[in-house]
């Protein structure tokens, strides 16, 4: 239950949040255990509640570090290959997950450092590195790296200020 309480506290005045990341670190936990088919009934709940009902893409296979915020958690997608630092910030109608290749093959997907803040409907694509405490304004396309404590906006993605 790595990170839970941690959740919690980061989600404070936001109870979807909070119930989304307890579900999903209750879900986490689960998937760890020998004997997890007998946990099978609440990893079902989660991904018909969370996933279907709520729009919210987030597997519990995700590697996610403790202190994540979900704000207004609805179409979220997070391919499960990602991997999320701490006390990082997601918004809606965010993307985060591989692209295809030229030669029709999967790409790795992102990396997310510790502090990154991420603006609505951002998409984030591609075997890429979002440094420490970077943010990514809303709306932008990042499929390149971006370094630490940089602010990144547009389509495609550049920095436009550094913090």
């Amino acid at each position: 239950m790595n990170g839970i309480f941690q959740d919690w506290d980061a989600n404070r005045g936001n109870p979807k949040g909070q119930l989304v990341l307890l579900f999903f670190r209750t879900a986490q936990w689960l998937r760890a255990q020998p004997w997890r088919l007998l946990g099978a009934p609440v990893l079902v709940c989660y991904r018909l509640g969370v996933e279907w009902v709520l729009g919210i893409e987030l597997r519990f296979a995700t590697r996610v570090g403790p202190g994540l915020r979900l704000f207004h958690g609805q179409a979220l997608v997070v391919h499960e290959g990602t991997v999320i630092g701490a006390d990082c910030t997601l918004r809606q109608t965010t993307t985060i997950g591989n692209k295809t290749l030229p030669d029709g093959t999967a790409s790795a997907c992102p990396v997310l450092g510790d502090g990154v803040d991420v603006g609505a409907n951002a998409v984030i694509l591609g075997a890429i590195t979002i440094g420490d405490r970077a943010v990514i304004g809303a709306g932008a396309v990042v499929v390149k790296d971006v370094p630490a404590g940089a602010v990144v906006a547009g389509n495609p993605a550049r920095v436009i200020a550094q913090r």
